[in-house]
C-alpha cells in the first residue's frame, strides 16, 4: 500500500520509501487530470463556482505529494531521490502545461472572466478570477499549435536544467573538505569552531579538524582563521563551486537556462524574461528595478568605498597587506568591528543558545499575535533532528503544524528557507489549517556545548520564522492566494520585519540568557549590537545590489550573444566591484536563488522589502515594539491576507501611506543629512 496515496493529515514521512514516489506522483497527476476533465466536460454554463473555484481546488493530492517530495529533495536528499526528481520534474511541468494549454478549460475561464462585471464577487474572489485568467494568458493559452508545443519543450527542459543546477551545487559543496592536523593552522579560531571541526573529523575517522563549505563551518573559518593561505584556499573552493572542469560544471546550464527563459518570454509576447516576471510584481518592470537599484547604489557606493579604503588601511597597519582580497574582508572586518565597538561575536554566542532563541521567537509571536507553540512528539518527521510543534491561539484553537529543521547534514542544501507541506484554505465550510516548515543550517551542539548561535544565525532564525508566521496566520478562502502566495517583492516583508526585534532590548531580554548562568545579556552588549548594526552597511548594501543587478543583467537583456559566463559576470559587477576579481571563481554557477529557486528577476526583492520593513517597523517603534494595536493591524492587513489584495494596497491599509526609502537609509546610516 502506497502511504502517499492514502488520505493523510500530516505527511507520513516514516512510512514513505523511495519506491513510493514515482507511482504516487503518476497516480496523483491522473487524479488531477480527471478533476480538470470534469470541469471542462461540465455541460452547465461556466460559473465562478463550477469553473474558477473548482480549478483552484483541483490537483490538491498532487500538490501535497509533490510538496513532500521536493521539500525532501532540498532538506534530506540522496542519489536515488535526485534521480527520481530528474524523472518526475518534467511530468509535473507537462501537467501544468496540460492545464494552461487546455483550450476547453481556458475557454470556460475566459467566459467567467469576460462576465466579471456582472458577477457579484468580493475582492478575494475577483483577485482569484483575475489571477487565474492572467495565469492562462501569461503561460501560453493564447498560443497556437506549434507554439504550444515549443512552450512545452522549453518548460520541460527548464525544469530538468534547474534541478541539475542544484544537484551540481550540492555535489560541489559536499566534495570539498579542508583537513588540518597542525594546531597552528587553526590559530585564531574560537574554541566552539575548533570543537565542531574536531567532532566532524572524528565522525569521519580522522585526526585533527575538518572544515567544509557548509555555512556553520565555512563562516567561522573565514571570520577568524589567522592563516591567510588557508582562508584563501577555502574561499576559492567556495567561489568555484560548479565552475570547475568536472561533471558538476554549471556554465553551460546557466547559458541554456537564460536563453530558454528569454525564448519563452519572446514566445509569450514579452521583450525579456524580466519583463514577463515583473509584470506581476510590485516593481512592474525591469526599468523600475534597475532605477531603484541604481538609486540605492548612488547612496551606498561612496560609503562602501570609504569603508573599504579604511578596511584596507587597517589590514595594512595590522599585517602589512597591500591589496585586500575576498578572503580578507570578513576576517579584518570582524577585527575592526571588535576594535571599534569592543564587541566580540564569540562573547555573544553563550547568550544565544538555540533552544532559548526558539523560545524567544515563540514568546514574541505570542505577545504580538496571540500564538502558542507546543512541542509535540506524535507528528511524523523525516529526520531525527526535526522538531514538531502544534500551534494554537490563546483560546486554544488549532492554528497550524510547525516543523523546524536546524542543523546541516550531507543530504541538505546550504542556506535557510521556509516551506509548506499543506496550504491553508477554506473548503466546504472548513478552515483547513497550514503545515509550515523552516529549514536552516546552524551550528551543531558538541559534546561539551549546546548549539550556540552567532548573532547572524539569530537574525536568520527570526527571518525564516517571519516567513513561517506569514504561512501560519494565513486566513483566506483559496489556497492559491494563501499565506506566502504573494508577489515576490512583497514576500520578504514579513520575514525581514521580524529581524528588527533581534536588536531591541525589550525583546532580547526575553531570550538572550547565558546558557550556563542564566544571566540576561548585559545592557552594554545590547547597546553595542545596536551601535554595530550599521557597521559596513555601505559594503553590505553594495554586495546585495551587485547580486540584484547581476540577476537583472542575466534576465533583462537578450542573452543570445553571451558565450562566457565569467566574462558576462565581470561586466555585470563592474559598477559594484570592490575586491580584485578571482580568476578561478564565478558566482553565477552557484547562484541557486536565480537558477534553481524562484528568484530569477527577483533578487532585488530583498532590498525592495527592506524599504518596506524599515518603514513598517518605524510604526512599531512609534507605538512600542509589542504594541497590540500595530501588531493586530499588521496581522490583519499583511500576515493573514496572503495574495487576496494587491501588495501596495495592503501596505497602505497597514501604514496609511506608501513607503519611502528614508527609514531604510537612516537605519543603514546612509542618509546624508544636510
Amino acid at each position: 500500500m502506497n502511504p502517499l496515496l492514502q488520505d493523510f493529515n500530516t505527511a507520513p514521512f516514516s512510512k514513505i520509501e523511495e519506491k513510493h514516489y514515482k507511482p504516487a506522483i503518476k497516480k496523483a497527476i491522473n487524479i488531477a487530470k480527471a478533476e480538470i476533465d470534469e470541469i471542462v466536460n461540465n455541460t452547465d454554463k461556466p460559473t465562478f463556482k463550477n469553473t474558477t473555484v473548482a480549478l483552484d481546488f483541483a490537483g490538491e493530492k498532487l500538490n501535497r505529494i509533490t510538496s513532500i517530495f521536493f521539500n525532501l529533495n532540498a532538506a534530506e536528499t540522496n542519489d536515488q531521490i535526485q534521480k527520481i526528481a530528474q524523472e518526475v520534474s518534467p511530468w509535473v511541468s507537462d501537467f501544468k502545461n496540460d492545464i494552461t494549454l487546455n483550450e476547453g478549460l481556458f475557454k470556460r475561464v475566459k467566459t467567467v472572466f469576460d462576465n466579471l462585471k456582472n458577477l457579484d464577487l468580493n475582492a478575494e474572489q475577483t483577485m482569484l478570477l483575475e489571477k487565474q485568467y492572467k495565469g492562462f494568458a501569461r503561460n501560453g493559452a493564447n498560443l497556437k499549435g506549434v507554439d504550444k508545443n515549443t512552450l512545452r519543450e522549453i518548460d520541460s527542459k527548464l525544469s530538468k536544467l534547474s534541478l541539475q543546477f542544484g544537484e551540481n551545487v550540492l555535489a560541489e559543496t559536499n566534495a570539498f573538505e579542508l583537513h588540518l592536523t597542525n594546531e597552528n593552522d587553526v590559530s585564531g579560531l574560537p574554541e566552539s569552531a575548533k570543537e565542531a571541526a574536531k567532532q566532524l573529523a572524528s565522525e569521519k575517522g580522522k585526526e585533527g579538524w575538518i572544515f567544509t563549505l557548509d555555512y556553520p563551518s565555512y563562516i567561522p573559518f573565514m571570520t577568524y582563521a589567522d592563516n591567510r593561505e588557508l582562508r584563501k584556499k577555502i574561499a576559492i573552493a567556495a567561489g568555484k563551486k560548479a565552475f570547475q572542469n568536472n561533471k558538476n560544471n554549471n556554465e553551460k546550464i546557466v547559458l541554456k537556462i537564460v536563453k530558454l527563459r528569454h525564448k519563452r518570454a519572446n514566445l509569450l509576447g514579452y521583450k525579456t524574461h524580466a519583463h514577463f516576471v515583473l509584470e506581476e510584481r510590485m516593481a512592474e518592470n525591469p526599468e523600475k528595478v534597475i532605477s531603484f537599484s541604481n538609486e540605492l547604489l548612488e547612496k551606498a557606493k561612496p560609503a562602501a568605498k570609504k569603508e573599504f579604503e579604511n578596511l584596507e588601511k587597517y589590514a595594512k597597519k595590522l599585517d602589512g597587506i597591500d591589496q585586500l582580497q575576498k578572503w580578507d574582508g570578513t576576517y579584518y572586518s570582524e577585527k575592526l568591528k571588535k576594535e571599534i565597538f569592543d564587541l566580540d561575536q564569540e562573547i555573544l554566542k553563550p547568550y544565544f543558545k538555540l533552544e532559548n532563541v526558539i523560545d524567544g521567537v515563540f514568546e514574541i509571536a505570542n505577545r504580538l499575535y496571540d500564538l502558542q507553540f507546543e512541542e509535540v512528539f506524535n507528528i511524523d518527521k523525516y529526520h531525527k533532528d526535526v522538531k514538531t510543534y502544534k500551534v494554537t491561539d490563546t483560546q486554544g484553537n488549532f492554528i497550524a503544524v510547525f516543523y523546524a529543521d536546524f542543523h546541516p547534514r550531507k543530504g541538505k542544501r546550504n542556506g535557510a528557507w521556509m516551506t509548506s507541506y499543506k496550504s491553508q484554505q477554506i473548503k466546504n465550510g472548513v478552515n483547513e489549517r497550514p503545515h509550515v516548515s523552516i529549514v536552516c543550517n546552524f551550528t551543531k551542539p558538541t559534546p561539551t556545548k549546546p548549539s550556540l548561535l552567532t548573532f547572524n544565525e539569530v537574525t536568520t532564525l527570526f527571518h525564516e520564522f517571519g516567513h513561517a508566521l506569514h504561512g501560519i496566520l494565513a486566513n483566506t478562502t483559496y489556497n492559491s492566494l494563501s499565506g506566502t502566495s504573494v508577489s515576490w517583492d512583497f514576500v520578504e516583508l514579513p520575514s525581514q520585519i521580524l529581524e528588527n526585534w533581534c536588536y531591541e532590548k525589550e525583546a532580547l531580554e526575553l531570550f538572550a540568557k547565558h546558557y550556563e548562568t542564566g544571566e540576561v545579556i548585559p545592557m552594554k552588549y545590547i547597546t553595542k549590537i545596536k551601535e554595530s548594526a550599521s557597521f559596513h552597511e555601505g559594503m553590505q548594501t553594495l554586495r546585495q545590489l551587485s547580486f540584484s543587478l547581476l540577476d537583472m543583467k542575466w534576465h533583462s537583456e537578450n542573452p543570445s550573444e553571451i558565450n562566457s559566463v565569467k566574462e558576462f559576470e565581470i561586466d555585470a559587477f563592474a559598477n559594484t566591484k570592490l575586491y580584485p576579481d578571482v580568476a578561478e571563481n564565478c558566482m553565477s554557477t552557484s547562484f541557486s536563488h536565480i537558477f534553481q529557486g524562484g528568484y530569477s528577476s527577483g533578487y532585488y526583492s530583498y532590498k525592495w522589502a527592506e524599504v518596506l520593513d524599515a518603514d513598517a517597523f518605524k510604526f512599531f517603534l512609534e507605538k512600542g515594539i509589542f504594541s497590540k494595536e500595530v501588531a493586530t493591524k499588521f496581522k490583519e492587513t499583511v500576515l493573514s491576507k496572503g495574495g487576496t489584495i494587491k501588495p501596495m494596497d495592503l501596505y497602505k491599509q497597514f501604514r496609511g501611506k506608501e513607503p519611502k526609502p528614508d527609514a531604510l537609509l537612516k537605519r543603514a546610516g546612509l542618509l546624508v543629512t544636510k
